[in-house]
């Protein structure tokens, strides 16, 4: 007979799986999943519980190898995430006094009210993570700045964790000013343990160990996740662990859902709060846009960075769930706050599924608030004369524009979302200019219209069948080339009138005509 515990995993896939079919992150089934076992007294909560602190534990570590001091820097990241949450957190607040007013069961003590505004002023990384990840936008500069302003307001839920203890760290703490002095030597490590699960357990480990060694000094474990994933953080090799280990820390986050679940559904007077609270969330990414409009953002990276950041966040609950280990706040109210974060998401994912067509319907009214003034990153660019244009230059990208140019050395020039890759490609001497391939009005800017031929190669189908459909609308007449990966793909191209190459399918003709040519030259190349 199957344990428990192995057929409320199996509620959380089926859960999961269903909500995944209808288009919603898995995690509201996992989150379902807990409720459910709950109400039948299915399994043990306290195995759940090592693994949810494992999840949690594994986040900040995965949090800390991405961690970019250089994009935190930049105002419109720390300015706009601090803005955000200095204005949330008095409206969610008087939400809860009110609410406690007109219905005295609900009322709580104001240092709890403020506790749960702050909870709720995040939002979700995982959410926004995934949307970037479909759409194949992660490089965009709109999907950059979200990114940064989640990190913040985490390394502010993580400033919160450290004070929550209670505790002053003890005299012993002093050592961890010299971490510094193992990145060496975790590095060699890390380069040494090569690309199998053998760099997973590396990276769990190392975890594992920072939790045991800020323990050890009386600060919180989680802290010390982060503080070594920022330890081995910015190198091609961490890159590389980070995307190894986020499905394995996915994984261990099901635990922590399934386990707030756990804590029971609210009761009648509770779900009036979260329904309340499902009403304040709309309000959220209204002030998102107009912080970033002030911070001298274009409408369009404002519209997408503020529907990015919609919802509440997974990591509020991390708060909550350990204000509840605290005894700062009861279950049920962390319950609450999984039930308001869950329904965020069933109302943020219509807007985020359609935040092109939503931009592109009221643009000329939200360009009505834009600044004269923007910044260097979203000043309109110019492709000068050039008659071959390439979006997208990654290895694909790059291979085309340098093949084009020994045909064509004037009259080709590539654009990339991603500012860093423009940047090393114009400091080796490439033709590459800073632009959004999806964003039209980057398409209407660098005039198109007018080129001869476009190469298109993004990260994803969906991607380049959005610039296809962009460049229709602008009356473009000229050839568009298509990199495509699956044979749907290369037909649905097909149907709109691009020249395709199936990247997988003619990978092997390619491999093997350089291949011919490179002996070829060898052997019409003279000894010396």
């Amino acid at each position: 007979m199957l344990e428990p515990i192995v057929l409320v995993i199996l509620l959380a896939f089926v859960a999961g799986l269903i909500f995944k079919s209808a288009g919603y992150p898995p995690l509201l089934g996992y989150l379902l999943a807990g409720f459910v076992a709950h109400g039948l007294g299915m399994g043990d909560r306290e195995a759940i519980v090592p693994v949810a602190d494992l999840g949690i534990l594994l986040l900040l570590f995965t949090i800390g190898l991405k961690l970019n001091l250089r994009e935190l820097a930049a105002p419109q990241v720390w300015g706009v995430a601090g803005m955000q949450t200095l204005i949330m957190m008095p409206l969610t607040a008087l939400v809860f006094v009110v609410t406690g007013l007109l219905i005295p069961s609900t009322a709580m003590d104001t240092s709890t009210v403020w506790l749960m505004a702050f909870a709720l002023s995040f939002s979700s990384t995982v959410f926004a993570v995934k949307m970037f990840d479909e759409r194949g936008e992660n490089a965009a500069l709109y999907a950059v700045i979200a990114i940064g302003i989640l990190i913040v307001q985490d390394l502010m839920a993580v400033f919160y964790l450290v004070i929550s203890s209670g505790k002053l760290p003890s005299v012993s703490a002093i050592v961890l000013v010299a971490l510094p002095l193992l990145r060496p030597p975790l590095l060699w490590i890390l380069r040494k343990v090569g690309h199998g699960e053998l760099l997973v357990l590396f990276g769990i480990c190392l975890a594992v160990l920072g939790a045991v060694i800020f323990e050890g000094v009386q600060l919180k474990g989680s802290l010390g996740g982060l503080m070594f994933g920022i330890l081995i953080g910015n190198t091609l090799k961490s890159k590389e662990l980070y995307k190894n280990l986020i499905n394995f820390k996915d994984i261990f986050l099901i635990g922590f859902f399934i386990n707030i679940g756990y804590n029971g559904f609210p009761s009648n007077d509770k779900l009036i709060v979260v329904l309340v609270l499902c009403l304040l969330v709309f309000l959220r990414p209204a002030i998102y846009f107009f912080l970033l409009v002030f911070f001298r953002l274009r409408s369009r990276t404002s519209l997408l960075t503020s529907l990015s950041l919609f919802n509440y966040s997974e990591f509020g609950l991390i708060v909550a769930a350990l204000a509840f280990d605290s005894g700062l706040l009861s279950g049920e109210w962390v319950t609450t706050l999984a039930l308001a974060m869950a329904l965020s998401f069933f109302i943020a994912v219509p807007f985020n599924t359609r935040v092109h067509l939503i931009y592109a319907h009221y643009a000329s009214r939200l360009q009505q608030f834009e600044r004269r003034r923007l910044i260097f990153r979203e000043t309109p660019v110019a492709l000068g004369k050039a008659r071959i244009v390439v979006l997208g230059m990654g290895r694909v990208g790059l291979g085309a524009y340098q093949y084009l140019c020994d045909l064509y050395p004037d009259d080709v020039i590539g654009a990339d979302a991603n500012l860093d890759k423009v940047q090393r490609h114009n400091a080796d001497g490439i033709r590459c200019v800073h632009g959004d391939a999806t964003d039209s009005e980057f398409l209407l800017h660098a005039d198109l219209a007018s080129r001869d031929l476009i190469f298109v190669s993004l990260s994803n189908h969906s991607e380049n069948i959005e610039v296809v459909r962009l460049l229709k609308q602008l009356d473009y007449i000229g050839d568009i080339a298509v990199v495509a990966r699956y044979n749907d793909d290369q037909q649905a191209l097909k149907e709109l009138g691009c020249i395709t190459f199936n990247l997988y399918a003619e990978a092997g003709h390619g491999f093997a005509e350089d291949v011919l040519q490179q002996i070829q030259n060898r052997r019409s190349t003279p000894d010396i």
